[in-house]
């Protein structure tokens, strides 16, 4: 943990009472010293409390009301904080959903998520990719701005929304080029400092906020961003601002980022643009997000964490001080930036500068305790939620999980898949008959596997289920999709997928893990259709593993044509599939998969393993191994595996070994 600075004084509290800040204060002489400590949340995605709305049960693991904690005791520790957003601030949670689209919030009423944040004092945001999910007039309502792009409202008075500036540089109006947000912001952030000599005085710095998001935006939410809005590269847009807000009299200059770090050759629509924005120079904080992950981490194996210029353990990029929160206010990002003023302005040195992340854990596994004055604040909006959560949709005679999606449980997969299919073969038939001969597939991907933690997995009991149950069972707000594939093509879709799974070395009788931590769940597309065969050779390399593929028991023939069912994220190229660029849909629905669902389980009313969660499309492909095969899922689960006919699981006895709380279990590959 960042042990503050103690340099700087009790008396600026007493300043502060007295109201001398009010006055202008004057330049600080050569050789003033002070601390500015950044404090950044991250993919919040609408996690006002630690509630799980799916399980209907408080989950003391996620919730701003816990990130505030860590929040109030920061500005305990240091004089001088700024607090940020990073963004994917909006969506995510039950809450988010309930607020956008059940019972959208009218003009004069903010977001539960922005009452809470505008209550804990945040200073400045930036614009997640999720903001974008349900369109530009919402994302300009509950944000009080006027966009002018088309098909948003102009209103004559701005709506309720964040209390404090949000700034995005790198997504303009598609006709005028003009930026959607501002840009950046230069605040002007009174600080308690120490002159040469040591004594205390008043200060202020002028510090330059500028925000960017993923150019993936413009793919995922295409039908709400195409022809409105486009993006720029982050590169060429930060080399165009930051000399202008130095120009303005930024003397710190700090990038919201919402991206990760990805160190292939640079270009404008990348993704995760983060290791490439932190070598434009003059840059003195990069806030981290999207990624989901924690940094630093010495300990980290992620691609993006051991790139050429990272350090991994002190927090840095390319030598600037850097931070990623990880997600749900699971963690608090504090970047310590040291100031030294040179007589004509205040100057950070990021060799000094101290990086961490705190957790709303402790090192006991116990939880810091949330602050009631978020609660408080949010009540009815919780409430209101969990009443429409409730709403009944049909039954289940079996336990829909995915502890053990990842060696072929497909008991949470199956219903989607086919809810999806029945949706696009109804369409087809009645629009689109140039296609009525093709076979409908789909896939659909295990979205909760314990990323987040034990309790971060897709689990459905058997009984009544209820809208919270449809929305565990399809976690995100994505629009169902139809694309036009060949053989050859689906074939390279399914193998993408399967980087989900480490190669296994038959020879080595060490514990080899199954399961490539780096590759997304939500990336695990699956076929899960009695029609389809398919076997996944997990001793060959990325690209090489998909085995035995047949339709019908025949060979799938590269030419073949199928029509495969899935959602916009994919569809546009989300996940990076071979060949899924937006050019192959046929058919992009307007309802999203999750109503498509719901209308399913609806029609179903009775839902059971033999007609839903039985038809497991792939295996692993045999192969010995001298050693075994590992992977870890929730402690105590092995029974969900056997109900699943998955007997060639079994629980070994050492737990994950990383004080984590997983489960390691064992898989004999090919049974």
């Amino acid at each position: 943990m960042i042990r503050p600075m103690r340099t700087i004084f009790p008396a600026f509290a007493a300043c502060l009472l007295a109201a001398c800040g009010s006055l202008p204060h004057p330049a600080p002489p050569a050789g003033a010293q002070a601390s500015l400590v950044i404090l950044e949340t991250s993919d919040l995605h609408a996690h006002v409390l630690g509630y799980d709305y799916y399980k209907l049960a408080p989950d003391a693991s996620l919730g701003l009301e816990r990130t505030a904690t860590l929040i109030r005791q920061a500005r305990r520790d240091f004089p001088n904080t700024l607090l940020l957003d990073n963004g994917d601030t909006i969506q995510g949670a039950a809450l988010g959903d309930y607020q956008a689209l059940v019972a959208p919030v009218g003009c004069g009423q903010p977001l539960a998520i922005h009452k809470a944040m505008n209550a804990l004092g945040f200073e400045g945001g930036s614009v997640g990719n999720h903001e974008f999910n349900w369109g530009l007039g919402f994302l300009g309502q509950v944000t009080a701005s006027s966009f002018g792009a088309d098909g948003t409202p102009a209103r004559a008075q701005p709506c309720a929304g964040p209390a404090f500036p949000i700034v995005l540089a790198n997504v303009v109006n598609a006709r005028s080029g003009a930026p959607l947000f501002a840009p950046y912001r230069i605040l002007d952030k009174r600080i308690a400092a120490a002159g040469p000599d040591g004594r205390p005085l008043q200060a202020s710095v002028k510090v330059g906020i500028i925000g960017f998001t993923t150019p993936a935006i413009m793919g995922w939410d295409k039908r709400w961003l195409e022809g409105r809005v486009r993006t720029e590269g982050w590169r060429e847009t930060a080399r165009r601002y930051i000399p202008e807000m130095r120009a303005q009299g930024a003397e710190v200059v700090v990038a919201i980022a919402h991206g990760g770090l990805d160190g292939t050759d640079y270009a404008p629509t990348m993704e995760n643009g983060s290791w490439h924005l932190a070598q434009v120079p003059g840059i003195d904080a990069l806030l981290l997000g999207h990624a989901h992950d924690v940094f630093p981490n010495a300990a980290s194996k992620a691609a993006g964490f051991n790139l050429p210029g990272v350090d991994k353990a002190q927090g840095r990029v390319h030598g600037v001080p850097a931070v990623m929160p990880g997600l749900w206010g699971k963690h608090l990002g504090v970047i310590q930036l040291a100031l030294r003023h040179d007589g004509k302005r205040w100057v950070a040195d990021a060799g000094a500068a101290r990086v961490e992340t705190r957790s709303i854990q402790r090192p006991d596994r116990s939880f810091v305790e949330a602050d009631p004055a978020i609660s408080a604040l949010v009540q009815a909006e919780h409430a209101a939620t969990i009443a429409y959560v409730k709403t009944p949709v049909g039954e289940t005679d079996f336990r829909m999980s995915a502890y053990f999606a990842d060696v072929g449980d497909i008991s949470a997969i199956q219903v989607v898949n086919q809810a999806q299919a029945e949706y696009v073969r109804r369409h087809v038939r009645a629009n689109l008959p140039q296609y009525a001969q093709l076979p409908v597939l789909s896939v659909s991907a295990p979205f909760k596997t314990g990323a987040a933690g034990i309790a971060d997995y897709t689990d459905v009991a058997p009984g009544s289920m209820a809208l919270n149950n449809a929305a565990d069972l399809y976690l995100y707000p994505n629009d169902l999709h139809a694309v036009k594939v060949d053989g050859a093509g689906l074939k390279a879709w399914l193998e993408r997928a399967a980087g989900r799974f480490n190669t296994i070395d038959p020879a080595r009788s060490e514990p080899q893990e199954l399961v490539n931590a780096a590759f997304p769940g939500f990336n695990f597309d699956m076929l899960t259709d009695p029609d389809v065969r398919y076997q996944i050779d997990v001793t060959q390399p990325v690209g090489r593993r998909i085995k035995e593929l047949t339709w019908r028991g025949q060979a799938v023939r590269p030419e073949q044509e199928f029509i495969v069912a899935t959602n916009n994220f994919r569809a546009s190229g989300g996940g990076g599939f071979p060949g899924l660029d937006g050019s192959k849909t046929i058919f992009a629905s307007p309802d999203n998969n999750r109503a498509v669902l719901i209308d399913y389980l609806k029609s179903a009313k009775r839902l059971t393993r033999a007609a839903n969660g039985s038809a497991r499309s792939w295996r692993f492909a045999p192969v010995r191994t001298r050693g075994p095969v590992v992977f870890r899922s929730a402690p105590g689960k092995l029974a969900l595996a056997q109900e699943a006919g998955l007997g060639f699981v079994r629980e070994l006895p050492a737990g994950d070994g990383a004080g984590k709380g997983y489960g390691l279990y064992e898989v004999v590959l090919g049974d």
